[in-house]
């Protein structure tokens, strides 16, 4: 008789624990043991969460190189069923080899469930009968469990679900997050004191009682919005540092429907349009994906959605200013271009209008769209076409984390019928969905690469561009360690073309995701490693620096409602000098709307306590010796860049923190 040295352990997680009796069988290359019965001093104890248990597993000859293990519980008579999570099991053979099984799955039936040994194998190494057997039927299994739906004609596919529960039990979010998230969600108001003002219907009679509101909670950046953020400057700073730093480009001639002249503007340093044009200084951003939008009906009334031109301009002190604005697409005696030089009242309400367009293109486009929903096809592709044993699965599992429930209670909370955009929004109803639509047909793979995007849009030399700056940065390191973790499974491109569970895994996302569209040059297959390499780089970059840079700071920017207006209720000037005071207030959105506004922003910049930072990896899925050094070279190199943005910030008037690893999630997961 031989003996192997079985450790289980049980997740430090609420709920964790079974007091069910639980079954092993080892699997060899040589053979398999009895299924035998993980009996422990311990008692009920055994299985506790955090514990870790020691047991015996005998049999008549070695069982030679381990392949998995099968595992299953009973429940004791006359005891219920529960769930238990395992994390991980351990074996020690009789001639000393030490293997790993990842587990990290709830298990709350009496099925038998099988695992792979922790070694990462590609289809085409895994030529074992019972590992093929146990691949096909994992990914059978996962077929069922994560099937595709059709949210809205001509938007990304989504998971198939009928509420939260339905999810399967690994991809939910943890006690602890599902606590904390209906905790907030359920009190925002409540913690913002502005229980009492979500009924009103009434308009704001002045800027002091919305400070009175807006200050029961603050953070340093809100408060310096609520003093700066009539400011052409601070305007001018948010393309840069805000939360959508994605809209602005390089101007180098004028739209023809934009018609802006030398003796509109002033320009600081004394030189033209066409001189700064040609010297790089001048820059656009273009909203006319809202053009056209059926708005929105609040509170009895007609909401306005602008599709604004804003010009702006590069000073000798390195300030972006604007320096002119076109509230429409289409120029028109009705549809001046204001600009600076306007009274107080009329240049400040064309910059409120454009906030009011940029709250919406940022939540749909930018943060929904580009962050959410692509997380969602990158996770459910995953999860439907790599087995936990493929080398990609094991990068990727991390960086899926509370997705596809977050984006259900997305969908349920924010864009369904009676979600807060739906209700509160200017776009909110058809609006939203065709943003949505026009968004998606304007997706392309270079735009969701850092490094394509910037160089596109013209913005590599323009100073002060922190999101830049630091997005470049996380993305080479991103870069480097899928490089070295990739090229260690995948020495040549042959090796890339021949995975067949890989190239699965793209079409799915170029179908469900991309909609078959070609235009968007999203690969539909994988020909090198180098290509590989890129987009998995553009898919963990995605759902953790880029998730983090579009969603940590709306509560900063968007809390002090003048300066992100949710939506707005009367039209723009359509003459100069006719905007007052009273004409701004009347155009604010109502105060339940704004405490809507707020509230849910807040809810969506709330950090979870159980966060776990991009890096850093709970779940052990790797075991071999290159990974694991790789993910520590990973962890140093973020940690550098951690310090270096925190150095970089103290110097700053405004800090930009969204991309410091330290506050950047893992995963699209609030």
């Amino acid at each position: 008789m031989v003996k192997y040295e079985v450790i289980v352990t049980t997740a430090n997680l609420a709920q964790a624990t079974t007091t069910n009796n639980v079954f092993i069988k080892l699997v060899g290359m040589d053979g398999e043991s009895n299924r035998t019965w993980l009996t422990s001093i311990k008692g009920t104890a055994t299985f506790y969460l955090g514990a870790e248990s020691k047991f015996s597993v005998s049999c008549p000859t070695s069982l030679g190189k381990l392949v998995l293990v099968e595992i299953d519980k009973k429940p004791l008579p006359l005891f219920p069923e529960d769930s238990w999570f395992p994390s991980k099991v351990k074996v020690k053979s009789p001639e000393g080899d030490i293997y790993n099984f990842p587990i990290y799955r709830w298990i709350t039936d009496s099925e038998v469930h099988l695992f792979r040994e922790g070694t990462a194998l590609r289809i085409l190494d895994d030529d074992h009968h019972l590992g093929k057997y146990s691949r096909e039927k994992e990914l059978k299994q996962r077929e069922q469990l994560y099937s595709w739906a059709v949210y809205k004609e001509g938007l990304t596919h989504c998971i198939k679900a009928d509420n939260p529960l339905s999810l399967p039990c690994e991809v939910r979010f943890s006690f602890t997050k599902t606590t904390e998230f209906l905790y907030t969600a359920s009190t925002g108001l409540t913690e913002l004191k502005l229980k009492g003002l979500s009924g009103s219907k009434q308009n704001w009679t002045n800027i002091d009682s919305i400070r009175k509101v807006f200050c029961n909670k603050t953070t340093n950046i809100s408060d310096y919005v609520q003093k700066h953020w009539r400011d052409d400057a601070f305007f001018g700073y948010q393309y840069l540092n805000g939360v959508n730093p994605l809209m602005i480009r390089r101007c180098t001639a004028l739209p023809s429907n934009f018609p802006v002249t030398d003796d509109m503007v002033f320009l600081r340093g004394g030189k033209c349009l066409t001189e700064e044009m040609q010297e790089g200084n001048m820059f656009l951003c273009d909203y006319k994906r809202l053009d056209g939008l059926q708005t929105n009906v609040i509170n009895g009334k007609k909401q306005y959605l602008m599709a604004p031109l804003v010009l702006l301009h590069k000073t000798p002190d390195d300030k972006m200013m604007p320096i002119a604005i076109q509230l429409k697409q289409t120029p028109a005696d009705d549809n001046p271009i204001f600009c600076p030089t306007d009274s107080e009242y009329d240049w400040l309400m064309a910059k409120i209008f454009v906030r009011s367009a940029e709250f919406n293109e940022h939540q749909l486009n930018v943060h929904l769209l580009r962050t959410h929903l692509l997380a969602e096809v990158f996770a459910v592709s995953l999860l439907r076409n790599l087995p936990m044993v493929h080398p990609l699965y094991k990068l990727l599992i991390p960086n899926t984390r509370y997705t596809l429930q977050i984006n259900y209670l997305a969908r349920l909370l924010l864009i369904a019928d009676k979600g807060v955009f739906t209700q509160f929004a200017s776009s909110g109803g058809e609006g939203m969905i065709t943003i949505l639509k026009r968004s998606l047909s304007a997706a392309t793979y270079s735009s969701l690469c850092i490094p394509d995007d910037i160089a596109e849009r013209g913005l590599e030399a323009v100073p002060n561009f922190y999101y830049r700056d630091d997005g470049l940065k996380l993305w080479d390191i991103i870069h480097r360690f899928v490089t070295g973790v990739l090229g260690y499974y995948y020495k040549r491109d042959a090796e890339v073309c021949q995975d067949s569970e890989l190239q699965k895994w793209i079409q799915d996302i170029f179908e469900h995701g991309f909609l078959s569209q070609t235009c968007t040059g999203i690969p539909q297959s994988f020909s090198t490693v180098a290509e590989l390499i890129k987009f998995v780089t553009m898919v963990i970059f995605t759902c953790s620096g880029q998730h983090s840079a579009v969603n940590s700071g709306q509560y900063d920017y968007g809390g002090w409602m003048p300066n992100t207006p949710i939506s707005l209720q009367l039209p723009p000037p359509t003459t100069k000098g006719t905007a007052s005071e009273a004409t701004m207030l009347r155009t604010f959105p109502d105060v339940n709307t704004t405490v809507q506004g707020m509230s849910t922003m807040w809810l969506l910049s709330k950090q979870s306590s159980d966060f776990v930072p991009i890096g850093r990896y709970p779940q052990e899925h790797f075991s071999e010796e290159v990974p694991c050094k790789l993910i520590k070279d990973f962890q140093g190199e973020l940690h550098i860049l951690s310090t270096v943005i925190k150095t970089r910030n103290k110097s700053l008037e405004v800090p930009y923190t969204y991309m410091d690893p330290a506050l950047v999630e893992n995963s699209v997961a609030i």
